[in-house]
This record gives structure tokens, sequence and C-alpha cells, in this order.
């Protein structure tokens, strides 16, 4: 007889990882867009330093109150459902039991089987079966609003620190380049991770996330050329 062990699934980590990737992929592209911007608007050094710490902190503030609240919503509807479920074990008991044996057999399980389930489930824990079976609510997919909001936080701040960074090291004239091609390679280097992480491919979120930003940094590179000449 086999031991029992232990699988750690990659799925576990959802909740986190899409946070994480999340708030540091704007980090960079926020910040290093907006350095770009503003250093081809012909600013000077303090202008560009001054506008990528603004975008720091209002960029994590923004993140963490955004992330708080869409996944706030998701936790409300996620009680709201669970407290229907609870009540509706309370007073149609039956109903519940032929509605699990039900969803069982949809999977491919034999009647007589999934009634024998269904039964010895609701004899253990009627609600926690109903909740995952029926609802589709797992402990490694339950929203939690105030770790997606601190994940995304750090993680956007973690982020906006290199352009910021390169930012301050490169020479007034190279501020453009150096910051786009610093924080290209950084995007590059995130979602091979991200993709590592969660077990995917590493080429396709690479180049997607690269070419996001690019176009991003490209993008306020031209508006801040064309509003410094006509300013």
């Amino acid at each position: 007889m086999h031991p029992l062990h232990r699988e750690a699934h990659l799925i576990e980590r959802i909740g986190w990882l899409r946070a994480a990737v999340l708030g540091a992929n704007d980090g960079i592209i926020s910040t290093a867009s907006l350095v770009v911007g503003v250093a081809a608007a012909a600013a000077g050094p303090g202008e560009v330093i001054v506008a990528g710490v603004a975008s720091l902190v209002a960029g994590a503030m923004s993140m963490a109150a955004g992330e708080y609240v869409s996944v706030s919503s998701q936790a409300d509807t996620e009680q709201a459902d669970m407290a229907r479920e609870r009540r509706e074990l309370e007073t149609m008991p039956d109903a519940e039991l032929d509605e699990l044996t039900k969803i069982y057999v949809d999977r491919g399980v034999e009647p007589a089987i999934a009634r024998v389930v269904a039964e010895q489930m609701t004899r253990k824990d009627a609600f926690a079966a109903h909740v995952r079976d029926e609802l589709g609510i797992a402990e490694h997919v339950a929203a939690r609003p105030v770790q997606a909001a601190l994940t995304s936080a750090l993680t956007f701040a973690s982020g906006a620190v290199l352009p910021l960074a390169l930012a301050l090291l490169a020479p007034q004239t190279w501020t453009s380049v150096i910051v786009s091609g610093g924080s290209l390679a950084a995007l590059a280097v995130l979602g091979a991770l991200g993709a590592r992480a969660g077990g995917a491919g590493v080429l396709r979120p690479t180049l997607r996330v690269t070419f996001w930003g690019a176009v991003a940094m490209g993008a306020t590179a031209v508006i801040g050329a064309w509003v410094g000449r006509a300013v």
C-alpha cells in the first residue's frame, strides 16, 4: 500500500499570483511610461523624478483600493450564496440531497453510487459538500480582499521602483532610452517568472507583456514629445 502524500497543485497559487503579477506589471509599465512621456516632453530631471514618485505612490494606492473593492464584491457574492445554501439545507434537506446526487450523476457517477456518495458527504459535512460541489467555491480560490489589496500595492511599488531608479541614474539625454530598455527587460523577466510559477509556457506570456509594455511606453513618448513641442 502506497503511503499518502500531499500534492502541491499550482492552482493553489492563483489568488496571490494574479494580484502579484498584475501589480508588478502595472508598476513597471505605468511608471516607466509616465517617466518616458515626461522626459520626451523635454522636462528637466527634477520633473521627471517627481512624476515617477507620484506615479509610484498614486498607483500603489489605486491598485490597493481597486483590488480591495473588486475582490470584496466577489467575497460578498460568495458569502450571500453560502448563506442561501445554509438556509436551504436547514429548510429543505431532502431537496438539497437530491440536488447533490444529481451533481454527481452529471459528472458520470452511476445514480445508485451517486446517492450513496451524496448521503455520505451530507452526513460528514453537508454545507461543505454543497459549497464545494454546487457553488464551486474552494479554499484556494476563495476571495481574500485584504490579501489581494496588500499584494497589489506592494508589488506595484516594487515594480515602479525599477524605472524610477533608472531615471535617477540615467543621463538626461538618455533617460527615455535607458528607462524603456531596462523596463522592457524587467517585464520580460517578470513575464517568464510569472509563467513559470503558474506552470505555463514561458514564451507567450513573456512576449505578451513585453509587447504591451512597449506599446504603452511608445505611445506616451509620442504624446509627451508632441505636448512638449505644443507648449
